[in-house]
């Protein structure tokens, strides 16, 4: 099983042209399959006028259906109005295997259903977590669970998602592997100079919005440059939340000590990283936080909230662990500060080289892949009659 070259299906509503870590992720791993010699097909929605078929680097294809997104991405729940175009590619691509991303992509859901009921094995990798007690948190469970009743095997980014997402589905713990993203450590290297401590510069590149903790900045960072003249703030990203920013700016009079770039293309986040000391991540819930990864590939000591998988990204003399909390997070800022001078950002860039890297990330997804077709179907009567068994035990 070890040669088996497959033809695998990554199916997501998120892709480029849109930007973040999903999208990243498909893509990456697309590559390095690719390397592997898989052939890969994506297929995702319409962004504008892209539509059709498209290809992008190392031959990789990819299937923008002309689909146009309904809701923060996602397209339009319709269960089998996606039939015939995703049983077409299947059967055009002569695919082995679906592979699946982002429980909240509808298209991903749909594709992994009309997978199975041909007959395909599929894979799903959830990217996020998730509550249990709020609405939407609530019926997005109930279709998990709906959707990966009869999921071949499961990927989760870290051992926090893993938990959270077998607690949501009821998957059985055996299926669910845990593979971490990865970071092209090629792309995002130290600056070729090392930056003095005159002044220290901290960066956030991230959505503003809630679940981000855009809130705890508005808090942190004036704080921060009233404790530390010699601290500027560089903000990266767009969102709800900027108002509140930009308010919060003005209010403690920081025009010249909180920079807002607005949205950053992916291709600029290095050059935005490298001119700082110190990366902040504020977020809420985060199943594994790729931003870390890129800061810590340019140099940068991390300061991050501890929640979700974060605490298993890197290790501890590489980042500063605080609660979601403004005091803490504060604590925490003073605490990199007076360890900075020890940081070497090129040591740090080879750490992550030997930590951090897609083909790893490819090579075990392969294994997921090779367990995947070895697994036998069982009937959909034997299928049911252990459903209904399980249901009269309770």
């Amino acid at each position: 099983m070890a040669d088996l070259k497959h033809r695998i299906l990554m199916v997501s509503d998120f892709f480029y042209p849109n930007f973040g870590g999903v999208e990243n992720h498909i893509y990456y791993l697309s590559q390095c399959l690719l390397k592997l010699g898989h052939k890969v097909v994506v297929l995702t929605h319409a962004y504008g006028n892209r539509s059709g078929v498209r290809y992008m680097t190392g031959g990789l294809k990819v299937y923008y259906v002309p689909w146009q997104p309904f809701l923060m991405q996602n397209t339009l729940p319709t269960f089998y109005g996606t039939f015939p175009i995703i049983r077409t590619i299947l059967l055009r691509e002569k695919v082995s295997l679906v592979h699946g991303h982002q429980a909240f992509s509808t298209l991903c859901h749909e594709a992994l259903m009309h997978a199975r009921t041909m007959g395909y094995k599929v894979v799903f990798t959830d990217h996020s977590l998730y509550g249990f007690a709020d609405v939407g948190s609530i019926h997005m469970n109930k279709v998990l669970q709906f959707t990966l009743a009869d999921v071949t095997r499961a990927i989760c980014v870290s051992h926090t998602s893993k938990e959270n997402t077998v607690l949501r589905s009821g998957l059985p713990p055996g299926k669910v592997f845990v593979i971490p993203n990865a970071v092209d450590t090629a792309m995002f290297k130290p600056a070729p100079e090392r930056l003095g401590h005159n002044e220290i510069v901290i960066v956030v590149i991230s959505r503003l919005v809630y679940r981000k903790g855009a809130d705890l900045l508005v808090e942190v960072i004036p704080e921060v440059c009233r404790l530390y003249p010699n601290v500027r703030f560089i903000v990266g990203g767009d969102g709800p939340k900027r108002v509140r920013l930009e308010e919060m700016r003005e209010k403690h009079s920081l025009q010249d000590r909180v920079e807002m770039l607005g949205a950053v293309p992916h291709a600029s986040v290095r050059s935005v990283l490298i001119s700082g000391h110190i990366f902040l991540n504020s977020s809420l819930t985060e199943a594994f936080c790729i931003a870390i990864l890129e800061a810590a590939s340019c140099g940068l000591l991390t300061v991050s909230t501890r929640v979700g998988g974060v605490p298993e990204v890197l290790p501890d003399d590489m980042i500063v662990l605080a609660e979601p909390d403004p005091h803490d997070m504060v604590r925490a800022i003073k605490n990199a500060i007076s360890i900075l001078p020890k940081i070497d950002p090129q040591v740090m860039h080879d750490r992550m080289k030997g930590l951090y890297n897609w083909n790893d990330v490819a090579k075990r997804t392969e294994i997921v892949y090779n367990r995947a077709l070895k697994c036998s179907d069982q009937s959909l009567l034997e299928r049911l009659s252990r459903k209904i068994k399980s249901w009269c035990s309770m």
